[in-house]
């Protein structure tokens, strides 16, 4: 059992964290934390193959550019490819008339 101020503390933030506005907010933080645990447990981003900062960093920026690739090409299956929409059409073509 807690001090009773702890005890207060804790009662309150757990009644905020019941909130939607709360949820939406650490929405957000759980989507960077996501991509970091990625990182680091997929592609060994705390091991660096490497020594100072600048290949480090090509290291880092690499692994995530992989990182990405990865995620996009799950997106959509093999054979397939996203929507497009149709081409908006240009000042000079003209829209086609019935000569009647």
């Amino acid at each position: 059992m807690l001090p009773q101020p702890l005890q207060e503390i804790q009662t309150r933030v757990r009644h905020e964290q019941d909130t939607l506005q709360w949820r939406q907010h650490y929405a957000v933080r759980a989507g960077c934390e996501a991509t970091v645990s990625e990182t680091v447990h997929a592609h060994g981003l705390r091991h660096c193959r490497y020594r100072g900062m600048a290949k480090t960093h090509v290291q880092h920026v690499l692994t995530a550019a992989g990182t990405n690739i990865i995620r996009l090409s799950g997106h959509f299956p093999p054979g397939t490819s996203p929507p497009r929409r149709p081409p908006s059409r240009q000042p000079i073509q003209a829209t086609p008339s019935n000569p009647d």
